[in-house]
């Protein structure tokens, strides 16, 4: 089947009236809907639906050798997912509620108006991909499975969060709306757009855009494109992105940035599937899937005006939010590994042994570039390498260095919410002895009884911790 397909899909015609269904297909592909089978005899519809998955039913209600009605009660029952419309030449308001209340998605008479079938077909289109999407999810998450763990092999993980939000990938990958992806700077949104896009469209192509820094003609033109002579300057005609697209997935980062203009453009597009090109009133259709991506608070952003609400949730239709690194830490040992192996590879090192507290000094940073940083930290580590095992002190400077301390400035007046300590929401201070026993408690505990990372972490020598921590003892009735 071809990838310029709509819906992915096809919709059943059935009807022994070959010029009904000759008419009636016309006016959906005039409507965008390509992905039409017809059927002219009542007996092949049961096996049809077996073979070939179907996304809407459009069903006449008297025909010979099988009605209508004894169809949709087999078809309801055995492929409740598909929406049934049944399509009759009478306005009987009496079989109208009889098919309903059996499960037909709606109907109407042959007779009404062409509008409004199509409506109800693009209807229960929508209704299908919902109810297919709903079981897939279902289907993932009980049996915590994947279907294609292929799709994911770049995204390196072993993480529970991540592993939910390949199922949810697989379970609308096979829709048409677009996808929202957010997370922080540096926690790797290309790489999942390009993991849904394997799943939804293979090696069709994949074509990148970045929002950022686009003015409202710049945005029109790079998506869009523009005809010869409709600026100063465009000396010929220039193919925009989404024609590029066709057939296969426009990424488009940094949405946040965009301006009020081209957001209105952007919504129109989702909405239409339809734009134009710059010196161009002739609409052009696109069956590209979308996918967006931003670090950024779209929610807040839209409450405060900078955002279209309309156009925030039409974005929203399934959305993918990538946890930080910081919210996955059981990762640090796969992803050293990987990181290490790699560098070593584009530096032209041997891959060196690594102290075994290493990954424990690691997991002890919160890492706000994510992904992104703690590939550059291991690399320039790697960079400075020279002997066969490979120092911690460059991973211990950088991660001091990134460490803000606790400002030891006494405060004399109540200190406002957003200069609170930890301790402001205790009724009683602990004594400095009883917080420096708690602040050593709390370092052994996140450096894994590592005495050394968990001095770094309090700022004091290793033989200082460890002074301590005999007197503590000693003091410990």
């Amino acid at each position: 089947m071809s990838k310029n397909k709509y819906p992915i899909q096809p919709v059943l015609l059935i009807d022994d009236e070959e010029v009904w269904l000759n008419s009636f297909s016309l006016s959906l592909r005039s409507a965008g809907i390509n992905n039409i089978l017809t059927c002219q005899d009542s007996r092949q519809v049961m096996d049809i639906l077996g073979k070939q998955a179907i996304a809407v039913m459009v069903l006449d209600l008297t025909m010979p050798h099988i009605n209508g009605a004894e169809i949709l009660i087999k078809a309801v029952e055995e492929f409740p997912h598909i929406p049934v419309i049944i399509i009759s030449g009478l306005d009987q308001v009496d079989t109208a509620v009889n098919c309903i209340k059996q499960g037909a998605f709606d109907y109407f008479t042959k007779v009404s108006e062409e509008n409004r079938l199509i409506s109800g077909v693009e209807r229960a289109i929508e209704v299908g991909k919902l109810r297919r999407e709903n079981s897939s999810l279902k289907e993932h998450f009980l049996e915590d499975k994947l279907d294609h763990p292929e799709a994911f092999a770049h995204i390196i993980t072993h993480n529970k969060k991540m592993r939910a939000l390949f199922q949810y990938m697989e379970a609308i990958s096979t829709s048409c709306e677009p996808v929202l992806i957010t997370g922080e700077t540096g926690v790797g949104k290309e790489l999942f757009a390009k993991a849904v896009h394997k799943l939804c469209h293979g090696d069709a192509p994949f074509v990148v855009a970045n929002a950022a820094g686009l003015d409202d003609t710049m945005f029109a033109d790079t998506l869009f494109g523009h005809r010869k002579g409709a600026f100063t300057g465009a000396d010929s005609a220039r193919d925009g992105l989404i024609k590029k697209a066709a057939g296969g997935t426009l990424f488009l980062d940094e949405i946040g940035d965009l301006s009020q203009s081209s957001q209105i453009k952007l919504l129109r597009l989702l909405q239409e599937r339809e734009y134009f090109q710059l010196g161009s009133d002739l609409a052009r259709k696109t069956d590209a899937r979308m996918i967006f991506a931003t670090h950024r608070d779209l929610d807040t952003l839209q409450k405060e005006g900078g955002f279209r609400t309309d156009l925030f949730f039409r974005l929203r239709a399934h959305h993918i939010h990538i946890p930080p690194l910081r919210e996955r830490l059981d990762d640090i040992p796969l992803l050293f590994d990987f990181f290490l192996a790699e560098g070593a590879k584009k530096l032209a090192k041997k891959k060196p042994a690594c102290p075994k507290e290493l990954t424990l000094l690691l997991a002890t940073y919160n890492y706000p570039g994510n992904i992104r940083e703690f590939n550059h930290i291991i690399f320039d580590a790697l960079s400075h390498h020279k002997e066969k095992m490979l120092s911690m002190e460059s991973f211990r400077k950088y991660i001091q260095s990134q460490t803000t301390s606790f400002d030891s400035t006494v405060v004399s007046a109540p200190p406002s919410d957003e200069d609170a300590t930890p301790f402001h929401v205790l009724e009683q201070l602990p004594t400095l002895k009883e917080s420096s026993n708690l602040l050593i408690q709390e370092a052994l505990h996140r450096s894994g009884g590592n005495q050394a990372i968990a001095a770094d972490m309090l700022g004091v020598t290793r033989q200082a911790l460890n002074w301590r921590l005999k007197k503590s003892e000693k003091e410990t009735p």
